[in-house]
This record gives structure tokens, sequence and C-alpha cells, in this order.
């Protein structure tokens, strides 16, 4: 029983190793302000500009923004937003060699919350936690836009 737990834990160990691994080695700094993604495909904008928007404000900011020499920007989805967190790293929880100055609070995601379609979805980066608790889509929050892969 014993030698069955030893396994599994190497196991684990294993595989959160190479998860990390993987995770860390997908990132590319562009060296136009934007960073892209092997793992997901998506392009993403290094730096926010460090200005909170209400959620409307932050869909318009996005598909306004020209980086890069792309203009097809875009809020990201809940999902596509969560991938870019780092369970490494604290406050905040993503890779600040590929985004620095991000600040360690609420980041807006496109996903409308299904049961209340005032509210939406946000990383808050401060921790890496997925949430709508209290967040109506006219509370401010940071915005880091996306290009690429589906809406």
């Amino acid at each position: 029983m014993k030698f069955k737990i030893f396994i599994s834990l190497i196991l684990t160990l294993t595989l959160t190793l190479f998860n990390d691994m993987a995770i860390a080695g997908s990132f590319t700094d562009n060296g136009n302000g934007t960073v892209s993604d092997s793992n997901t495909g998506l392009m993403w904008q290094k730096e926010d500009d460090d200005t909170t928007r209400t959620w409307e404000s932050a869909i318009t900011y996005c598909e306004g923004l020209s980086l890069g020499s792309y203009s097809d920007w875009r809020l990201p989805n809940i999902k596509e937003l969560e991938s870019i967190t780092d369970d490494t790293k604290y406050y905040p929880e993503i890779d600040t060699t590929y985004f620095p100055n991000t600040n360690s609070s609420f980041y807006w995601s496109s996903t409308t919350l299904a049961i209340n379609s005032s509210d939406a979805w946000y990383v808050d980066f401060g921790n890496g936690y997925v949430d709508y608790v209290i967040v109506n889509k006219s509370s401010l929050s940071y915005v880091r836009c996306v290009r690429g892969g589906t809406p």
C-alpha cells in the first residue's frame, strides 16, 4: 500500500513539474508589445494600459486597439484569460517576464454570467481566482486584450 502511495505521489509531482515547464515555455515575446502563447495559439497584449474600465468600455477598448500592426483585438473569454495565470506565482499570479506591470487585481473577461446578464466573469490576478462575485458590468476592472482563437 505504501508503495502505491509513493508511486502516485511521484507521478503527481512529475506531471505537475512537466505541466509547469510546458506553461513556462509556451510564451514568446514578439518584441512589438505582444506575447504569443504556443499552447493556445493566442496573441496577448503584453502590458495593459493601467486603466480600469466598465465591461462595455473594455470591449470597446480592445476592439479599437491597434498593437503590433494588428487591429483585430478583442476582450478574451474566461477560459482564455485564465490560461495565462501561473499558479507558481503570486501577487500577481502571472509570469511578469512576459506580462510586466500586471496589476494584482480584477481583469475583465467577455463571458457574461449565465444566471445574471448584468454580471461578467473575471480573473483576479492577485491570486488567480476566476469569479463573478459582485462584479456588475458597470464596475471598474483592468483589461488585457487578445487576438486569435475563437471568441
